[in-house]
């Protein structure tokens, strides 16, 4: 993972060089602290119930001026990421990244959290389990935190949780996972992409196409960031807005110099966000876009 930094490093000519422990029955690992943040393991649910599937999280948090990198970091940082050791029988989904925030490593615009943040993994464990006994839940976390200077890090982390007929939601936690799931991005029928790639440009327009979709004000230039997924888009580079007098708004984008998903993507993979969302409710404020590419 850090030859990707440094790679991206180099081609754009980078190269420089709280938690105490909760003392509850379930045991949650210890916040253990690193250069720029703390993180621990947490669990939405009091219990794991045999062959029910459950939730825990990395919780981070960040120092003032710290951040991590979301799964798609643009064009420098190193994504978190967590190595689960599992007792037999347990298997893991992948880790869950809510919305990415636009942060800076030095002068380079990225993707990442500056805030705390909740990545999480749902676990399905085996049905044999025998209540009354408990199961611990290890794996070893790695990431990149940057402030002043940047930070490769990892540790192991672990956590207890009894197991037991049911279960009920985490006191402290459970409120927490649900806010962050709230805070995915996901996909909505009530606005039409188009994307028009020239060179190393690529022109972004969207539509509204239902009457969920929250009009632009007419005259008044909305403020949305996209998002690359796969890092064909240069997360640096400035983003052009412009309202269309139809309604429509269209994103002047520029495409990074370095791409390392092999072949050219045939579809602009993005999450595209709006401050007071994209709906009339103000709901979605990350939307999940893939138009075609036209070349």
């Amino acid at each position: 993972m850090l030859s990707r930094f440094m790679r991206s490093s180099l081609g754009h000519k980078l190269i420089l060089g709280w938690l105490a422990p909760l003392g509850l029955v379930l045991g949650l690992s210890m916040a253990q602290a690193q250069t720029g943040l703390k993180m621990q393991l947490v669990p939405e649910d009091t219990a794991v119930v045999p062959g029910r599937p459950f939730r825990v999280g990395l919780f981070i948090q960040h120092e003032p001026g710290w951040h991590t990198y979301w799964r798609q970091p643009g064009i420098v940082g190193v994504p978190t990421t967590m190595t689960w050791d599992l007792p037999a029988g347990f298997k893991a989904g992948p880790l869950e990244y809510p919305e990415p925030e636009a942060t800076m490593m030095f002068h380079i615009k990225a993707q990442g959290y500056e805030r705390d943040v909740l990545l999480q993994t749902l676990i399905t464990p085996p049905q044999h389990l025998v209540p009354g006994s408990d199961i611990i839940l290890s794996g070893k976390a790695a990431w990149m935190c940057c402030g002043r200077t940047c930070h490769p890090g990892s540790m192991k982390l672990q956590i207890r949780l009894p197991v037991a007929q049911s279960a009920e939601s985490h006191p402290q936690w459970a409120a927490r996972f649900a806010q962050e799931r709230a805070a995915y991005a996901q996909p909505s029928a009530a606005w039409l992409a188009d994307a028009q790639e020239d060179g190393m440009k690529v022109m972004l327009t969207l539509r509204p196409v239902r009457s969920e979709a929250r009009p632009f004000a007419p005259g008044r230039v909305p403020q949305v960031v996209f998002f690359t997924e796969d890092g064909w888009i240069n997360s640096d580079q400035e983003q052009q807005v412009r309202l269309n007098p139809d309604g429509s708004l269209t994103l002047s984008l520029v495409r990074a110099e370095i791409f390392l998903g092999g072949k050219p993507p045939l579809k602009l993979h993005g999450i595209l966000q709006r401050e007071g969302g994209w709906h009339v409710d103000a709901s979605l404020r990350s939307m999940t876009i893939q138009p075609l590419l036209r070349r």
